[in-house]
């Protein structure tokens, strides 16, 4: 896990080391391990390191033998000794025993296909001064990020955006992005809130040809939803355990000490006790957060009945208003933009946690989006279950859940009453993308805190559109799952990305393996959301390792915040001097006569506060400059 960044010119020379090393200090944080730099002609490359892997023999940038092929990588191969073991056997020599010069071999051995033989998350680019050209790619599913600019005459990436800020692009926002951000509160496709940044999408890679300047973007990887209709529902729970664990068992691979975070629920806990099972007499180190504001914001009971199960060295940390306080201006830089709702805040601080015992964590990431575990998923199939019912249809194998087979999961939505009043209250049975696009908007409230000429540039509704309604989609629970993966499972592992690495702490994700994904991608609809209920497989290959409590769960949270409470009395000044400040007033996007009263009306789970309050400070921070990049 570290941290990169590149130039390259058209024409001019590239810049000097010590340019990069300036640079490069925004990024530190990343890689405390170690830097290097690489120059030649109008070609730079730049690595700051964080060592889990080898840490004694891979040092970036790396090249191959001759030096016609160098590389500087982000990320993690997985599947490293396995590849190694192949390409020795088709002539290759190393001289490392790291991931990165496994990427260079098999690089030279199958060119640009070779990420499809990668199972890990990276982001890399490689020039290969034979073919004159930058080879740039991400994983499948984005875990590790990968910014750049070109402006036709340079062409500039990094791992955050801050890097290519301090290298000289210019910091503006982006009206498209910000349209999305007060939509959804992240910019969807390779929109960034910054005008002329843009992000490699996942499963993407990214050619720069030196003999016409010419970028290409080609996709090497997508969800692909082809049945298998030939098994049944014992098969595929016991597929899943087995894809779980060996997904799990490569993610343990380290020379460094490794923990997980645990936080109570299904996703976090089979991580958990899969890590503790496959390390043996190992004790695992485990990572929970929770806040002493009330039990609707604490779950750490919930984590220590996983923790005593599987036999972990325990460790939690109640974050206080103060904290907010003192971490707030500084995780808005980390972040680069903001994205996603206020669990970055105690997601930070657990990270903070957890680099004070171990160098690399696992975690559970992605198990919402993969195994229908939100319950904006219920909300929809419940409509379309009425309406199979009101039409007599429900029996045609149209729907993969029935009005009667959905019941019995219908309590879960007790505590979802705003969500379904919002939902219904203007209709019912519009077309599919529209009722889904009105389950994730998060504009109602928010778009009366801007000024209609913050609004101007609306293209959201149309790149929703165009990702939901992908081909190949025929279900509804498939086309919701689908947009999540490619739109908002994104802006969580941007908040998975830099509150870890604000530490230097890598984060692993074995729900993401892409073979887990692509496997439950062929399970039918009508098994793997079996009467709408969460996470039917998941918890089904889970239960004999995950203690009963989590299994039967039916009040998880999602780590809340109390961060509307506190607004009412330890935050009231802090948030009042940010979101009313006169450079606030200035800017002439906010409804300032508005803003004044949302602090006093604002509900308990509501984020329109939480969304202004992000963005104001990323205005401060980047577009004014205080962050003094």
């Amino acid at each position: 896990m570290c941290g990169i960044f590149g130039i390259v010119n058209k024409d001019s020379k590239a810049p000097s080391e010590e340019f990069l090393r300036d640079v490069t200090r925004s990024i530190a944080h990343r890689g405390p391990d170690g830097e290097g730099y690489y120059t030649s002609r109008n070609v730079a490359l730049a690595h700051r390191r964080l060592s889990i892997i080898d840490p004694e023999g891979g040092k970036q940038p790396m090249c191959n033998e001759d030096e016609t092929v160098w590389i500087t990588f982000n990320g993690c191969i997985y599947n490293y000794l396995e590849l190694r073991q192949q390409l020795l056997q088709r002539g290759h020599r190393f001289r490392t025993h790291c991931d990165t010069e496994v990427i260079i071999h098999a690089y030279e051995e199958f060119g640009k296909d070779c990420v499809n033989y990668f199972n890990g998350m990276w982001a890399f680019a490689i020039w290969d001064s034979r073919q004159q050209e930058l080879f740039c790619s991400r994983d499948r599913l984005g875990v590790k990020p990968f910014y750049y600019s070109c402006d036709g005459n340079s062409f500039l990436f990094s791992s955050e955006i801050k890097a290519l800020v301090k290298a000289g692009v210019k910091p503006e926002v982006s009206p498209e992005g910000l349209n999305d951000y007060i939509t959804f509160q992240f910019t969807i496709g390779d929109k960034t809130l910054f005008k002329g940044i843009k992000r490699l999408l996942p499963g993407c890679s990214l050619t720069l040809r030196m003999e016409d300047f010419r970028l290409s973007v080609e996709k090497y990887w997508d969800l692909r939803y082809e049945y298998d209709t030939y098994h049944n529902e014992e098969y595929f729970i016991d597929r899943l355990f087995f894809l779980l664990e060996d997904a799990v068992k490569i993610r343990l691979r380290s020379d460094v000490p490794l923990g997980a975070h645990l936080s109570g629920g299904i996703d976090s806990s089979t991580i958990a006790c899969l890590a503790a099972s496959l390390l043996g007499s190992f004790k695992l180190k485990t990572f929970t957060g929770g806040f002493s504001d009330g039990k609707e914001f604490d779950e750490t009971e919930y984590a220590k009945i996983v923790s005593r199960a599987a036999g972990t060295d325990f460790h939690e940390i109640f974050p206080t208003a103060r904290d907010f306080i003192a971490d707030f201006p500084r995780l808005v830089y980390f972040m680069d933009e903001p994205a996603a709702g206020p669990g970055i805040f105690p997601q930070y601080q657990v990270c903070k946690l957890a680099r004070e015992h171990v160098k690399v964590v696992l975690g559970g990431q992605g198990g919402d989006e993969i195994f229908i575990g939100y319950a904006r998923y219920l909300v929809g199939y419940l409509e379309e279950a009425l309406k199979g019912a009101i039409w007599e249809t429900a029996k045609e194998g149209k729907f993969a859940v029935t009005l009667e087979s959905i019941v019995p999961n219908l309590p879960i939505l007790q505590a979802y009453k705003p969500m379904l009043s919002y939902f219904w209250k203007d209709g019912l049975f519009g077309p599919q993308d529209e009722r889904y696009f009105r389950l994730i908007d998060r504009s109602e409230g928010m778009k009366e805190m801007f000024s209609p000429d913050a609004m101007k540039a609306d293209t959201t509704l149309g790149e929703f559109r165009g990702l939901f309604n992908e081909k190949n989609l025929s279900s509804l629970v498939n086309k919701m799952t689908y947009f999540d993966t490619k739109a908002s499972l994104p802006a969580l592992l941007q908040v998975e990305d830099r509150t870890s690495m604000a530490f230097g702490l890598e984060s692993r994700v074995p729900l993401l393996d892409y073979r887990i994904i692509e496997f439950v991608a062929s399970i039918p609809p009508v098994i793997k959301f079996k009467g709408g209920d969460y996470k039917h497989l998941l918890k089904n290959a889970a239960k004999s390792i995950v203690p009963r409590e989590i299994i039967e769960r039916k009040d998880k949270m999602g780590f809340p915040v109390p961060l509307n409470k506190w607004y009412q009395n330890e935050l009231k000044e802090f948030v009042s001097d940010i979101i009313m400040s006169p450079a606030a007033a200035q800017r002439g996007i906010y409804n300032t006569s508005l803003l004044k009263n949302l602090m006093e009306t604002e509900g308990k789970f509501s984020r329109i506060v939480w969304g202004i309050l992000c963005l104001e400070q990323w205005f401060r921070g980047y577009i004014d400059g205080e962050y003094n990049l």
